[in-house]
Order: C-alpha cells, then structure tokens, then sequence
C-alpha cells in the first residue's frame, strides 16, 4: 500500500527523483515510526508522514515525522549534532547536558521553560549572555545584545501581555523531541544557518514539547547579561522576565519550529 508521504521538491533535490519515488511507493518507507519531534508513534500508511532530512557535514539522515508536527524540509546542522540525533534515534543516547554554547562572539545561557500570557501556556526559551556582547568589529565597552537583535527584528517587550510577533526567517530546531538549535537566515537568503547551538541536545519536559507542537512555534526572550539569571523554577523565571521587562532589557519574537 502506498505511504501517505509528504517529500517536498528541496527533499527531492537532496536524494534524488529515484529514491524519492521509492519512498513514495512505499517501499523503504517505514510503516510506523515515532516521529522525531513529538516522540509519539505515526503510522505512514494510516495518517499524512513527513519526510525531513538532517544533512551534516559528512553525513545525512532521513527522519520522519507527522506532518501536523513538521513540514518535509532539509535541516542544516553540525556534524557533531546528527550523530547526537542518530544516537537519540538509536536510544543509546546520554540525557541531558550542558544548557549553553559558545557562538563566534559571547557564550549564550539558554533556559526553556513555559510562559503563562493571556490564559495559555506557551513554550519558551529565555537567552542570556554571561558577558557583555559587542558589535562584530568594534572595541566598544558597552552592551550591545539587544539593539543587535531588534536590527535582526526582534521586538522589545514593555511587559508580557501579549505573545510576541512572529520573526520569519529564524526557527527553533526541536530534533528528536530535544532541543538543538535556533537558527537565523543564511547570509545570502539559502539554508538557515545556527544562531545558537547546543553542544548536546537539551532535554525539554514533555509539557514544553507539546505546547511547541500545539503552537508550532517557541517564543524567545534575550535580555543582557545579569538581567535575568539562572532561575531554578519557572514561576522564579517568569518574576525574573517581568522585571527584565519593566527595565526595559527585554527583547522577544516568536520563532516556528523546524526540525526533524
């Protein structure tokens, strides 16, 4: 029987016409499968399958997903992260691990955790430097972080009322139900490139993974370094962005997830 596979044409151009009609007859295509963002079971023959594929530098791999999850599409990532995503894939990965990374200019904290705004839950990563960032290029002394990100489109937040606008082009990676990256446009408008990473995959509780999956996007909060901290519940969190806010050190957007 047939697979009810979605393979999108950037898909398509990555594998080839020959594999992609092979996976559309059904023919390597798994019948079921846990989808690699929710980590719930799907059933290719019975509901409407995303085919994604993850390409490294050296390696690719083809993952499948609900397509109510994500859309089929070709991920951009580290080397070092698709092997985290096929040991994931395997089981036998580690759990957990160091919730920072160290982009071109500052290490970046990042904390996920869910933000209460007008009744709902949503998921939400808060980003925080643990040194001052200044503009690429300059000697400067200041803090430039956040007039960085308002160039990039991200919206400065008086207090949390609202969810903030969505920010087309920047996207949260959620590979196999963890959390990877947050990647922003390519330099020349090709494959997103990473932002921030993660030096290995983020556990996030299954209550973020499906207010992501309900809202098909994450909301992000940056503020400067001190400004909010490490926070170890997300009431303490949530106190700590209001205040953030209300300092006028808070910028936000709302990011649609991608992944695998």
């Amino acid at each position: 029987m047939p697979r009810m596979l979605d393979v999108s044409d950037e898909v398509r151009a990555e594998i080839g016409d020959e594999e992609a009609d092979r996976l559309l007859a059904g023919d390597n295509a798994p019948g079921s499968y846990d989808c690699t963002s929710c980590r719930t079971p799907g059933d290719s023959e019975q509901e409407r399958t995303s085919t994604v594929l993850f390409i490294g530098d050296e390696t690719a791999v083809l993952a499948f997903a609900h397509a109510t999850c994500l859309p089929s599409q070709v991920v951009q990532v580290t080397e070092e992260q698709l092997q985290g995503a096929v040991r994931s894939i395997n089981g036998d990965s580690a759990p957990g691990g160091p919730q920072k990374s160290v982009p071109e200019q500052a290490v970046l904290g990042v904390t996920s955790g869910l933000v209460l705004i007008a009744g709902e839950l949503h998921p939400a990563l808060v980003v925080e430097p643990t040194s001052p960032i200044v503009r690429p290029g300059t000697d400067g002394v200041g803090d430039d972080f956040l007039p960085l990100l308002i160039e990039q489109g991200f919206m400065p937040v008086p207090e949390l009322t609202s969810v903030p606008p969505v920010l087309h082009g920047w996207s949260v990676l959620l590979a196999v139900g963890q959390l990877h990256a947050v990647l922003q446009p390519g330099p020349t408008g090709g494959q997103p490139v990473a932002w921030w990473q993660a030096h290995q995959p983020l556990q996030v509780t299954d209550g973020w993974r499906a207010a992501a999956n309900k809202h098909q996007q994450v909301l992000m909060f940056a503020a400067p370094v001190g400004s909010i901290g490490r926070q170890p519940r997300e009431d303490l969190l949530r106190d700590a962005i209001d205040k953030a806010a209300a300092n006028g050190k808070l910028v936000a957007a709302a990011l649609p997830l991608a992944g695998i």
